[in-house]
């Protein structure tokens, strides 16, 4: 890819920023009050949040290499896929790219978060948060979650797809693991995703909203940078 670092980081910021304005855009469209899609469930969520990848892609392919996500980005330095200076600079470009979209969720949305009293519901339009609370099995989920994510984005890299198909199949690959994975913890996969929506959770005037989580912070960004080791140390081995 002929393009500056400067332009990759534009490329990562704006592409995260779109992934999480159309994935968190649906889960507000879900969970917030008096919205035309209010309560239409796991299924279109999952679905919104493959489409959001998949956008995203196409709409920063040109600029990076359309990461969008820590995780993919520690999961491709750790293959050899890209140089491992631009690990951090890509991760910052990530996080604030997911704090810029999650405030657009907020300026879209914000009648229906001042319609709206279950602070959990809202905390839920920013980021992931687990259906039973436990420490180790909600890190165990978003690490095997990851593995899948980073080893499935690495195998792809070998096969051979029509001109312009790859994003709709990583796409594919999101809703699956949303759909099989992510009931659990509701598939951060991405600290980014996780991590950007949260601190805008946190410092946005929300109407209604309460705390932030951060206790639970840490698995949502440790989980999935486990799997991205573990994904890319199995393409590894096995395309070794």
């Amino acid at each position: 890819m002929d393009t500056t670092l400067w332009q990759q980081l534009i490329g990562e910021f704006f592409g995260t920023m779109i992934l999480v304005l159309l994935g968190d855009g649906v889960v507000a469209a879900n969970v917030l009050k008096k919205t035309k899609s209010a309560d239409t469930g796991w299924l279109l969520i999952t679905i919104g949040w493959g489409l959001g990848v998949t956008m995203a892609v196409y709409a920063i392919g040109w600029l990076s290499p359309a990461h969008i996500n820590p995780a993919v980005t520690l999961g491709m330095a750790i293959a050899g896929e890209i140089a491992w200076a631009s690990v951090i600079p890509y991760m910052i470009a990530q996080v604030a790219g997911g704090i810029v979209g999650a405030t657009l969720v907020w300026l879209h949305y914000m009648p229906h978060f001042a319609a709206t009293d279950d602070q959990e519901a809202i905390l839920a339009v920013f980021s992931t948060g687990p259906a039973i609370r436990h420490s180790v099995w909600n890190l165990v989920s978003e690490t095997i979650a990851t593995t899948v994510l980073v080893y499935g984005l690495l195998a792809f890299t070998q096969g051979q797809f029509t001109d312009g198909l790859n994003p709709v199949v990583v796409g594919l690959l999101i809703v699956a693991i949303g759909i099989s994975l992510g009931g659990t913890t509701g598939y951060a996969i991405n600290p980014a995703r996780d991590l950007g929506p949260r601190i805008a959770h946190q410092i946005l005037p929300i109407a209604n909203k309460g705390t932030s989580d951060w206790g639970y912070a840490w698995i949502p960004i440790v989980g999935p940078f486990l799997g991205a080791i573990v994904g890319a140390l199995i393409f590894i081995l096995i395309s070794s």
